[in-house]
């Protein structure tokens, strides 16, 4: 459908969006190319653990991590549909909650498989023992066990814990609240976090929801639904869904240029922002996918502060040639239908709630990126744009600024410029509508010249980009540019917009008035077959469920 500039758009209903959602979760009508990372592969040797009791048949273990702890590399733990409030994090076990050593189940054995029987009705839950499943009462939720501060340290989901190749699929994760610790996140894969190493190798996750239906205030709210830090690939995650988290729904950062993932059939929404990565780089690939109703939609950055080491860079490791670009760039962001992205009223805290609402996605500091054959549409300030990332932090594990491409600022500190960047054949529609000065479908602001320029070829934009000529000067990468390029107005909107600067006269956004907590559409799609792959067991014979 062709939207004119400034004509009334009807939005489309809550229904209308989640049968959208089912239909592009079902992976029946995009496609496109993939990565040349690819997922552990699933193998029928190993043993089969099986937790619970599957249509008559009772299995070995009552408890998630019971048959975990059994678990030897290669085996298979099998999860019958029910309300788990597993405990390893409260029951005594050395942890090391500051980095993430801690969770309700805490897999460090490397080559397991963990898979519920389905994914709607298998729920890791972080609520007390006898609540309703992902209760939303006060009185029902946990926050971990008690710090040496005195404080509760939070609790985690499911951690994997520098521990290599472990899938995760078909299940719910839900209710895993924040504390003082790394705490917050529902499903993670855990290589070392803030240890600027990669500690994790291999990864695969599938038929995944996180979310959170419960909010009491930003120290103790719900992190990241499923994460992944400090981890190396080949990965894979697909059909996931998260939401009403206060940083963001996914998460891939820390991984250098060896991150090795393809991101397919996820759903991102009501949360501070669909997908944060930070200094994340090398072969990343997200397709066929939908981020809508967040603060903003997509982002990710540099920044030297934080899950080191900085840039994120999306170049092919060893200057290699990605076959989807054809060019150096691994990080690759397409076919995606990222839209309605101006929602205010979302948990949000520390960095994530700087995410300029109203905005499809945001590119901030970050270099070599690819984002092509998109859909941009109904978000209110910017369907996309390409900004500078200010860290006014020090500097982590003896960092420069300059040495990893930043350029010291009075008052903003480490500014990360994007660069060599590439914005190719997108669609917009119906973006910038809430009518300030330089909203529109995309803008780019930099602040410093004699840099990589970044590139602007064939997208359908008919309402605008700031500056307004961006696909006629600048439709090459690479090439070095002479000046710094702020757009005019639209430096002054983007500072107001996350919350950098005071807001001028005329300057109007959205603001908050109270969080609100949604709840999970119905239909999210379960895996087919549960027992393809799986060696026979009780609950499973020549493949298929008994």
């Amino acid at each position: 459908m062709t939207i004119t500039r400034n004509r009334p758009v009807r939005l489309p209903s809550r229904r209308a969006a989640v049968l959208l959602a089912t239909t592009l979760l079902g992976g029946g009508v995009l496609t496109a190319c993939s990565s040349s990372s690819t997922a552990p592969p699933a193998t029928t040797t190993g043993h089969v653990l099986l937790v619970g009791s599957f249509h008559g048949h009772a299995g070995q273990y009552t408890t998630i991590q019971a048959a975990v702890n059994a678990a030897k590399p290669g085996d298979w733990i099998l999860v019958a549909p029910g309300d788990y409030h597993e405990t390893a994090d409260t029951s005594g076990l050395p942890t090391d909650p500051a980095h993430g050593d801690m969770g309700a189940v805490m897999i460090s054995t490397s080559d397991i498989h963990l898979r519920g029987m389905d994914r709607n009705s298998v729920i890791v839950d972080g609520t007390k023992a006898g609540s309703s499943p992902c209760s939303s009462a006060p009185a029902a939720q946990t926050y971990g066990a008690v710090g040496s501060d005195g404080k509760p340290v939070g609790r985690n989901g499911i951690v994997v814990w520098k521990a290599d190749n472990v899938t995760v699929d078909n299940l719910t994760a839900c209710n895993f609240l924040a504390g003082s610790g790394a705490a917050g996140n529902q499903i993670w894969w855990n290589g070392g976090a803030d240890s600027a190493k990669i500690g994790l190798h291999g990864y695969s996750g599938s038929y995944l929801t996180a979310t959170s239906t419960y909010f009491g205030s930003e120290s103790t709210a719900a992190t990241y639904g499923i994460f992944s830090s400090n981890a190396a690939g080949p990965a894979t995650w697909n059909q996931l869904y998260a939401s009403n988290l206060n940083d963001s729904g996914m998460y891939v950062g820390a991984c250098l240029q060896v991150c090795g993932i393809t991101i397919n059939h996820a759903w991102m929404e009501y949360s501070a922002l669909g997908y944060s990565g930070t200094n994340s780089g090398g072969s990343i690939v997200v397709e066929n996918s939908q981020f809508d109703n967040n603060k903003d939609g997509f982002d990710t950055n540099t920044q030297i502060n934080g899950d080191p080491p900085a840039p994120q860079n999306g170049a092919c490791p060893g200057n290699g040639i990605s076959p989807i670009t054809h060019t150096h760039s691994c990080w690759v962001f397409l076919h995606n239908y990222v839209h309605d992205n101006n929602n205010p009223n979302v948990p949000k805290a520390g960095t994530a709630s700087q995410g300029p609402v109203g905005t499809g996605m945001t590119l901030s500091g970050g270099r070599n990126d690819t984002v092509m054959d998109n859909t941009f549409a109904n978000n209110g300030a910017w369907g996309f744009l390409m900004v500078p990332y200010p860290d006014s932090n020090p500097p982590e594990y003896n960092q420069s600024c300059s040495g990893t491409g930043g350029v010291e600022t009075t008052g903003f500190g480490c500014v990360y410029d994007p660069m060599n960047n590439a914005l190719l054949h997108n669609t917009f529609s119906h973006n910038g509508f809430f009518g300030n000065p330089s909203n529109g479908d995309f803008g780019q602001i930099t602040l410093y010249g004699n840099q990589p320029s970044n590139c602007y070829v064939g997208n359908t934009a008919p309402n605008g980009s700031t500056p307004a000529d961006l696909q006629q000067t600048q439709p090459k990468c690479g090439v070095t540019t002479t000046a710094a390029n702020t757009g005019g107005a639209l430096l002054a909107q983007v500072l107001c917009d996350t919350g950098n600067a005071p807001c001028g006269a005329g300057m109007v956004y959205p603001q908050p008035t109270a969080v609100v907590m949604h709840p999970l559409p119905k239909g999210l799609p379960t895996m087919p077959d549960p027992c393809s792959g799986v060696p026979a067991n009780a609950w499973c014979s020549g493949g298929k469920p008994v």
